[in-house]
């Protein structure tokens, strides 16, 4: 299991889910109505290190976060 959080305005509680790649993740959140709607516009963490690849392998007890852009001044 990996643990997803979501960061920012995404107002969700966080989910444990069975991912072995963040392909996995992605296809998990695309079924949910809160959270598919920021999936294009997200940065990735895992393990609180940026990647930009769907491809990143996943192991147990990792912990995937969704950043949202924000604007501040």
């Amino acid at each position: 299991m990996v643990q997803v959080e979501f960061l920012g305005p995404i107002q969700k509680a966080p989910l444990s889910i069975e991912a072995k790649t963040l392909h996995d993740v992605a296809a998990a959140l695309q079924n949910d109505d809160e959270v598919k709607d920021w999936l294009e516009s997200c940065a990735v963490a895992v393990n609180d290190v940026m990647v930009k690849s769907l491809d990143t392998a996943l192991s147990d007890g990792d912990k995937v976060s969704l950043l949202p852009p924000v604007c501040g001044g």
